[in-house]
Parts: structure tokens; C-alpha cells; sequence
């Protein structure tokens, strides 16, 4: 049934903000960390409901009032995050070579594109597979594009999928405009409208907490950011993934209790948090699972915001892009013959070193030679990255349908070593999904220490 099954799309139309946006607002500048992002994907993350059980009758009375709310409630948010209705755009110039990237917020623009399409398919199809099914891919719009592609396609794009008994609402947001916070930031607010307000209610909905969209620049560089390029063909690529598996993996509040009990007593500290123990551990495990040999480098690399390293501080409702790579590296042979204390500790110390002045350091050393991420280049298959964080409120977002069920991600990003976390559905309980080739995850679920520790 999951082979043959294909989504169809049943409308689409565009969203703009509920109010025009004010002249002053109508261009912002990208920032170095945001221009990094131009040739990766948008991020793409989404959350699976269970209908409410009614007559056949009352289900499309059902799905026909969810819709215009939910049009209705993201119009409100792009009111405050305008960014997302935007458009990205370039100035060049020849002589000498100079590329600037600006995001266009001006009300001429179409908007947020809205999808409402249907599958028939259950949740069962879709949750009780050991991998993530492929269908999960086509309840996300915009799949392959690119960060630069925000040029001629949305910055912003929402799908509904109708399920036999569920809803599936996906987001796919340009990551240029921004990061992990900023999504499920942008995600919660637009929650916080669609629960309180009626579509009958044209007045504005007051949001507890309102995006701060003054963009951070060090000092003596920009804005803008001029590119030392003529055409973007110099730093963008397109990348097709291989044939990976992708899988969560479930991990209880009393397993990440043990995890980090374990690594702080074997390295006699009290430092290691429960994240770093957990990142050492699948870290360990899935390098076992890869049979590399001994010699060979590998590396735990952990996406980091920079938020409050800064000093002084970002808000954590900076709308943007304040992320950075930390890296604790090794042979195979030493993060193997060591325990997972020694390992957890390596990337406590990545973490806390990455203080305001190497923020400010590695940003400089950007600016002064950008570098444009690449997903066939920068991400080496010896390595785990773990991104995303399960601090995000992940199922705190309701849309008339009560908790979700789900998270999801659709195929942005996805390579080799992939390691994005989440939120757990229970409170305390984190889920990890690993995306690795066919024979290291056939390794990783034979390996008695990683299956010992996750449900």
C-alpha cells in the first residue's frame, strides 16, 4: 500500500500577512551565517495529528474549517514574521566581483504557499514501519530545493495532508531566513493564534512572545555582505542522497538518566550533560557499527546557537541564523578503546569552549574567506552531526487536534551520519533520527550496547 499510495494535491493558494508590512521593514540583510546556509536545503519538520472521530459527514465540515483556520492563523503570524513572505534577492556587480543576498519583505510579493492535499494512507502506515516510510517525503512541499532557490520560490511553504484518520501540517522554511530556534519558534507562535482566536475575529491576536528581527552583524562587517562572486554557479551545488535508511530511535527519561550517570563516573565529573552523554554514546556506537578501521579520523560534530555565548546575549527569539559547528575529533582507535566518559568529556569540552570570543573568531575567519556550506563536501561518512535539539516545544503546538502523535522531518539534509533529536512524545524522553547507509544501521540494531539503551 506505501509504494503505490501518492499524495494528491488537491489546492494551493498563497498567504499573505494579515496587515502591510511598514516601508521600513521591507528589505533585510542576510548574514554571514544566514548566507552559509544558501546551498543546503530548507528545513523541513512537521507534526502528525489524529483526527477527531466523527461521521463521514462532519469529517469534511471538519477538514474545510481546520483549513480556513489555519489560513487564516498563519496570515496572523507572517504578520510578525514577515521575513517568510518575502523573497530573496541578489545584487551584483562585475567590477570587482560582488554578490549581496537581501530578503525582499515588501508587500509585492505572493507570500507563504498553502497546500491542502490528501493520501490514503492511516498513521499506522505511516508510524509502525521500522524506517521511516518514503511517503513521508511527499507531506512536505519544496523537496530538494535549496536555500537560493528563495529567489523565485517561497521562503515559506505549509501542506496539509488529509490521512484517513489523521492530519499531517509540514513545514518547509527557507533556512537562510532561519535556523532550528527560529522554526519552531515561528511553528509555536502560529500555534499560540490558531488556539486563540476564531476565524470570525478580525482583530489581532496579542502572541507572548514577538520575534526580534534585527539582524546581528560583527562589527565592521556589513550590512550588507558583499560575496566575492560573479554568479551564484560558484557556490552552489545540488545534492542528490544516496540510498540511506532513516529511523528513530526512542530513548526513556530513565535510559538518559543512566547515560549520564554512567559517563560523568567514569570520568569522575559532575560537567557532562545528558546530551553530551547521549551524542558519546550513539557517537561510539555507530562508529562501531561503520567497521572503520582504527586509523581512520572521526569526528562528533554538534550544531551549537550561538544565541546566549554571545555577550551580550541574542534574544532567544532572534529570527535568523546564529548557528556554528563544534567538533570533538579523534581516531577510531582512541574513541573505541577509551570508555564513554572519555568521550562524552571531549564533547562537553567542544561545547564549552565555544564561548563570545570563538564565536566572534570563527565568524570573522567566515567573513574574510565564506565558505558556503556544501551537503557532498562538508559532512564526511566517518563522522556523526547532531542537529536540531529537544529543548525545541516540539508538542506543544495544537491545532484543534490535541497532541500530536508525531514529529517528521521530509528529505532536506539527510546524508550520512545525519543525527537530528527531538523532542520525545513522553516528558524528559528524547527521539533521535539516524540516517546511515543499509549496512551500518543493520550493524547499529545488532549492536547489544545501543539497543540495550533505546526502546
Amino acid at each position: 500500500m506505501m509504494t503505490s499510495s501518492i499524495v494528491q494535491r488537491v489546492s494551493e493558494c498563497f498567504i499573505k500577512p494579515l496587515h502591510p508590512i511598514e516601508d521600513s521593514k521591507q528589505i533585510s540583510y542576510l548574514t554571514g551565517w544566514d548566507i552559509a546556509m544558501s546551498s543546503m536545503h530548507y528545513i523541513q519538520k512537521g507534526l502528525l495529528f489524529k483526527k477527531p472521530t466523527t461521521s463521514p459527514n462532519n469529517q469534511q465540515d471538519f477538514i474545510e474549517s481546520l483549513l480556513k483556520k489555519l489560513k487564516y492563523s498563519l496570515s496572523h503570524a507572517l504578520f510578525h514574521f514577515y521575513p517568510l513572505s518575502g523573497r530573496l534577492v541578489t545584487h551584483k556587480t562585475q567590477h570587482p566581483p560582488s554578490y549581496t543576498i537581501f530578503v525582499d519583505c515588501s508587500n509585492n510579493n505572493p507570500g507563504a504557499r498553502f497546500i491542502y492535499a490528501t493520501a490514503d494512507v492511516t498513521i499506522s502506515d505511516i508510524l509502525s514501519p521500522v524506517d521511516v516510510p518514503p511517503i513521508v517525503e511527499s507531506f512536505f512541499d519544496l523537496n530538494k530545493a535549496i536555500n537560493h532557490d528563495g529567489h523565485t520560490m517561497p521562503l515559506l511553504s505549509i501542506q496539509v495532508t488529509e490521512l484517513v484518520d489523521g492530519v499531517f501540517i509540514g513545514c518547509s522554511l527557507n533556512h537562510c531566513i532561519g535556523d532550528g530556534t527560529s522554526f519552531w519558534n515561528f511553528f509555536n507562535i502560529w500555534s499560540e493564534i490558531f488556539q486563540s482566536q476564531s476565524c470570525e475575529n478580525e482583530n489581532d491576536v496579542p502572541i507572548s512572545r514577538l520575534p526580534f528581527h534585527y539582524r546581528w552583524f560583527l562589527q565592521g562587517y556589513g550590512p550588507p555582505i558583499s560575496l566575492p562572486f560573479k554568479h551564484h554557479e560558484e557556490f552552489i551545488s545540488r545534492y542528490e542522497s544516496p540510498n540511506f535508511r532513516d529511523r528513530f530511535f526512542h530513548f526513556t527519561p530513565e535510559s538518559i538518566v543512566k547515560l549520564k550517570a554512567k559517563a560523568n563516573k567514569e570520568f569522575n565529573t559532575t560537567k557532562i550533560s545528558s546530551f553530551q552523554a547521549l551524542s558519546a554514546h550513539v557517537w561510539r556506537c555507530v562508529t562501531r557499527a561503520r567497521g572503520l578501521t582504527n586509523d581512520q579520523k572521526t569526528s562528533c560534530k554538534l550544531a551549537i546557537n550561538n544565541r546566549l555565548r554571545l555577550e551580550p546575549p541574542l534574544p532567544q527569539e532572534y529570527f535568523g541564523n546564529t548557528v556554528d559547528v563544534v567538533s570533538a575529533e579523534m581516531t577510531v582507535d582512541e574513541l573505541l578503546q577509551n570508555n564513554l566518559g572519555w568521550a562524552a568529556w571531549k564533547v562537553n569540552v567542544a561545547v564549552v569552549n565555544h564561548d563570545d570570543k570563538q564565536v566572534r573568531k570563527m565568524l570573522k575567519e567566515w567573513l574574510e574567506s565564506p565558505v558556503v556550506y556544501q551537503l557532498g563536501r562538508h559532512f564526511d561518512p566517518q563522522s556523526i552531526t547532531v542537529s536540531s535539539s529537544p529543548r525545541f516545544n516540539m508538542y506543544g503546538n495544537e491545532f484543534g487536534m490535541g497532541k500530536a502523535m508525531a514529529v517528521l522531518s521530509g528529505y532536506a539534509n539527510k546524508f550520512d551520519g545525519n543525527v537530528s533529536s527531538y523532542q520525545g512524545y513522553e516528558h524528559g524522553s528524547i527521539d533521535l533520527a539516524l540516517t546511515l547507509t543499509p549496512n551500518a544501521m543493520r550493524a547499529l540494531e545488532l549492536d547489544e550496547q545501543f539497543v540495550n539503551i533505546v526502546v
